[in-house]
């Protein structure tokens, strides 16, 4: 796997190392060791496959707080995505900033999300599937969010928002966020 770190510490686009010949290539999708190797959490406790059916969905911004904070690894499977990550870290040089990447099924790249950050992401593509490998299992009492269009963070969507759920559009502020 190639590690390319983003602006955030912590936060990596992952690439595959393709080994090509005449019938296509192969090349590792997940190492734990490679990701212990870089200090990151390869540990895998839950798998989750989110599908969207259209184009300008959009899912978050979620994470979950202590004890069930979790490290994830985002890949899309079918269709795109604008990935997009906070930095919820106390005492972090880049607290309550974001960043953004593209995934596809035709780059295959996926995001490593640390403990501590947000995510959401908006489909740019019909019928887009998702794929997570989470850290910790999906833990209700302790999953919080906040709105993906507070105007505190500027985060700039690619799309207009087709299809949000009432419990997104409906999440506080950053400033207001549950900790």
């Amino acid at each position: 796997m190639i590690f390319r770190e983003l602006e955030l510490p912590g936060a990596f686009l992952l690439e595959l190392e393709r080994h090509e010949d005449a019938r296509g290539f192969f090349a590792r999708a997940f190492c734990r060791e490679e990701l212990e190797e870089h200090g990151l959490d390869g540990s895998v406790s839950q798998a989750n496959l989110s599908y969207n059916r259209e184009r300008g969905t959009l899912r978050g911004m979620h994470y979950q707080v202590a004890p069930s904070q979790e490290a994830k690894t985002v890949r899309c499977v079918a269709g795109a995505l604008h990935d997009v990550i906070v930095d919820l870290r106390p005492g972090s040089a880049t607290f309550g900033r974001h960043t953004a990447v593209e995934l596809s099924a035709a780059n295959r790249a996926s995001l490593y999300v640390p403990a501590g950050f947000a995510h959401g992401f908006q489909t740019l593509a019909p019928d887009t599937e998702v794929f997570y490998l989470m850290s910790e299992p999906y833990a209700p009492e302790h999953a919080r969010g906040f709105r993906h269009d507070d105007p505190e963070l500027g985060i700039r969507w690619p799309l207009a928002v087709r299809v949000i759920s009432e419990r997104d559009a409906t999440l506080p502020t950053f400033a207001e966020r549950a900790p």
